[in-house]
């Protein structure tokens, strides 16, 4: 079967299969770039979060980032036993719990920071800067 469009008939106007094929590529690069550092993409979300916000609540995290509580908490535990996040009482209101980075949490961080940048410099080449913004809002009204 041939390698371009034609080859999938009717499935060439379905924009969910693009979509699809489209995140499937970006995230097989992603996996590729972060395989030696051994993160997700949420959990780098997560630190970063926690990094930009120092005391940040799981709660605001899981909001921001559009995730469950359940697998916010999960993303939490598993970044907390791996000694990157400590949870401590929040300053401002004692019920609830902040987050911080780690020493240790801050120096992965700054690694997949890096591996972020090659990331992004691969996903952005493929558009022009005028491209790039169209994409960006498009994929916007998606989501939000």
């Amino acid at each position: 079967m041939p390698a371009d469009s034609s080859a999938l008939g009717g499935l060439n106007d379905i924009l969910g299969l693009h979509i699809r094929r489209a995140h499937g590529a970006v995230q097989r690069h992603f996996t590729e770039r972060f395989a030696d550092l051994g993160l997700t993409q949420k959990q780098v979300s997560v630190l970063w979060l926690a990094s930009d916000h120092p005391g940040i609540a799981q709660t605001d995290l899981a909001r921001t980032l559009d995730m469950d509580r359940a697998t916010t908490m999960a993303i939490v535990h598993a970044l907390e036993k791996r000694e990157l996040l400590e949870r401590t009482k929040s300053a401002s209101d004692a019920r609830r719990v902040a987050l911080a980075l780690t020493a240790e949490g801050r120096a992965l961080l700054r690694d997949a920071q890096a591996a972020i940048g090659e990331h992004e410099r691969w996903l952005k080449e493929r558009f022009t800067g005028p491209e790039l913004a169209t994409l960006t809002e498009m994929l916007r009204r998606i989501y939000r």
